[in-house]
């Protein structure tokens, strides 16, 4: 099925190179100095030190994977983290990491064929994956330590739509995905604050984005919210029944696929 991507900031890797640096620059200054055993509530288990941990990993294997474009999927994802001796250094380790992928955007081709797991197979899906890795994560350090994420519309209308739209590939990390089908029942996300509006399709195969604006009333349910709060709905950090959402429509079809939808 096919998954027509609606934003703008999809076809801006120079925007996603500047969000991603800005993203964790906000992410240093809050964990700077924080107690790295603080419980990280959006990752439950979850230290602080394990959230930084897990953001810079990302952010140097996926550099690993640009610098070579990669054709095929990797057999490992074992790469040299260099991490701190100490975990007072894990902040300044996270401040390397992004100067890492920064060197590596820098001389990488964003349309570069290669090898990804979702449905942009160019070089450019990284880095937009990259971005969304580490702006979910700097808001979980945020609420971690008590403070309330600011999140740009613009940008989180993106993150939805980066979600949506590579969701049906991530089975083979995320089995539960693979329960998402059904017939013809559909979804429909959409943004109170922004044009981002989805409408997705289950069918006896999978599930898909629908191309198109969703007509008024046309979804066996809906969820309508601000494009921030959607972003924290799609990635798990908020519920569906909490009271940033108008829900409108079939409960259990909701319930469904908030069960199944998370990575």
């Amino acid at each position: 099925m096919d998954m027509p991507s609606q934003s703008g900031w999809a076809a801006a890797p120079g925007a996603h190179r500047a969000a991603i640096a800005a993203e964790t620059a906000r992410f240093v200054e809050v964990v700077r100095g924080a107690d790295p055993a603080t419980p990280v509530p959006g990752c439950p288990g979850w230290t602080l030190v394990d959230l930084v941990r897990h953001t810079g990993s990302v952010q140097r294997w996926f550099s690993v994977l640009l610098r070579q474009l990669v054709q095929e999927p990797p057999r490992s994802r074992d790469v040299e983290l260099h991490l701190p001796e100490h975990e007072d250094g894990y902040a300044d380790w996270l401040v390397a990491s992004a100067a890492e992928a920064e060197s590596v955007f820098a001389v990488t081709d964003p349309e570069a064929p290669m090898w990804a797991w979702g449905a942009d197979q160019h070089a450019r899906f990284w880095v937009r994956r990259m971005l969304f890795e580490t702006l979910v994560h700097r808001t979980d350090a945020e609420l971690a330590l008590g403070l309330q994420p600011v999140i740009d519309g613009g940008l989180a209308t993106d993150g939805v739509d980066e979600f949506l739209v590579n969701l049906p590939f991530a089975a083979f990390f995320a089995p539960k995905v693979a329960a998402l089908r059904g017939h013809g029942e559909t979804l429909r996300f959409r943004c109170t604050d922004t044009d981002g509006d989805w409408l997705v399709r289950l069918e006896p195969g999978g599930f898909g984005l629908v191309e198109g604006p969703a007509a008024p009333g046309s979804a066996d349910a809906a969820v309508h919210g601000a494009a921030a709060d959607l972003l924290r709905l799609v990635y798990g950090r908020l519920g569906h029944g909490a009271d940033v959402f108008e829900v409108q429509g079939d409960e259990e079809l909701l319930t469904r696929w908030f069960a199944n939808s998370a990575f």
